[in-house]
Order: structure tokens, then C-alpha cells, then sequence
């Protein structure tokens, strides 16, 4: 029989404790699914491609939402110009800044939903899940165009998951289905890479 003195009382979970835990699980399961459905989505497989009415909606969805209603939506059609398009953001932070402050008011009120400890258990299963699949997507995408720029290709795959997180965290502050980072989101679920505002320009590969 086990003696009571081997479970020290640091490691014993309060009422409160053990309440909050059990009310997280079905968000913390949803996540998993909204997880474990995104991996199975065409990860970088549509790059270069002419853009379809649906992407070009929900790229004006998100810029509206972003508060860019004058910027349009242009195609990137070639790697080497998706890398110019890329090293230019250093130099156009208006898109980031922006995005930083809707992600910041979503993490206070994701923390309204889960403890600190839950979202970051959320996050980091997200990436576990969707880490692995998604580098090897983008790799497989530049491959077939003979592109080994690992920096590139790195920068890709943080973008994506990014806007994973950061739809994740819309998720738990049930924001409305047209938020910016759901919209973002469905961007590179459906194979490009929205890579960002240069001038009045969104440019999307």
C-alpha cells in the first residue's frame, strides 16, 4: 500500500484547481481538433497560382478588417520575387504593428477564457502538430522550383505558424468569423503565402 507521505501536499491540486482544469478541457480539445483538421490542409500548394475569386475575397476581407481599406491585393508569381517581397518588410512595419495590437488584445482575452498555463499548452500543441507538416510543405513547394534558400523558407514556415496562433487565439476570444486572423489563416490554408503590405501593396504568393 502507498503511504500518504510520498505525495507531497505542493503537487495536490486545490477544488478551485481541479474545477478550472475541468472547465478548460473542452476548449483545450477543440483547439486539438482545430489543430489535427488544419494539418490535412494544401499547406504551400497553390504558390504562384493566379488568385481565385475566394482568395482575393478573403484577402480584401482582411485588409478591411485590418483597417488597410485602400491597399489592393497583388500576386506574387515567382520565388525571387517572394523574396524581394519579403526582405521589403523590414521596411513596411504598419502591417506588423498592427497585427501586434489585435494579437495582444486577444491574448488578454483568451485569458479571460484560459489560464495562462492552458494557452500556453494550446500554442505549444498547435505547433507540435502543425510544425513538422508545414516545413516540410514549404520545403517540398521550393524543391519542385529548385529554391534552397533556408532563410526563406524559414521565414515562410514562421508566418504560417503565426497566423495559426494567432487564429488559434481569435478561436479562444470567440471572435467573429472574419476577423483578420481567421482570414489570414484561410490564406495559407489554402496553399499561398499572404506575405504582407509593401506601400499600398498586399502581396500574396
Amino acid at each position: 500500500m502507498q503511504n500518504q507521505d510520498e505525495y507531497p501536499d505542493e503537487i495536490v491540486l486545490s477544488d478551485d484547481e481541479l474545477d478550472e482544469l475541468e472547465e478548460e478541457i473542452p476548449l483545450l480539445r477543440g483547439i486539438r481538433a482545430f489543430a489535427e483538421e488544419a494539418v490535412h490542409m494544401p499547406w504551400f500548394a497553390n504558390l504562384g497560382h493566379p488568385l481565385d475569386h475566394e482568395t482575393k475575397a478573403l484577402a480584401r476581407s482582411y485588409l478591411d478588417g485590418l483597417g488597410f481599406p485602400d491597399a489592393e491585393v497583388a500576386r506574387i508569381a515567382e520565388w525571387e520575387d517572394a523574396l524581394d517581397a519579403a526582405s521589403g518588410l523590414d521596411f513596411d512595419t504598419a502591417q506588423w504593428e498592427t497585427e501586434e495590437s489585435l494579437r495582444a488584445g486577444l491574448a488578454d482575452e483568451a485569458l479571460e477564457h484560459l489560464s495562462e498555463e492552458g494557452l500556453t499548452i494550446a500554442l505549444t500543441h498547435v505547433s507540435a502538430i502543425l510544425g513538422k507538416r508545414i516545413g516540410a510543405a514549404v520545403r517540398e513547394a521550393a524543391a519542385f522550383a529548385d529554391i534552397d534558400d533556408d532563410a526563406l523558407l524559414d521565414a515562410a514556415a514562421g508566418a504560417a505558424i503565426q497566423a495559426a496562433h494567432n487564429a488559434v487565439l481569435a478561436l479562444i476570444a470567440e471572435s467573429d468569423s472574419d476577423h483578420p486572423f481567421h482570414r489570414k489563416f484561410a490564406l495559407f490554408t489554402r496553399g499561398r503565402w499572404p506575405i504582407g503590405l509593401a506601400g499600398m501593396s498586399f502581396n500574396i504568393f
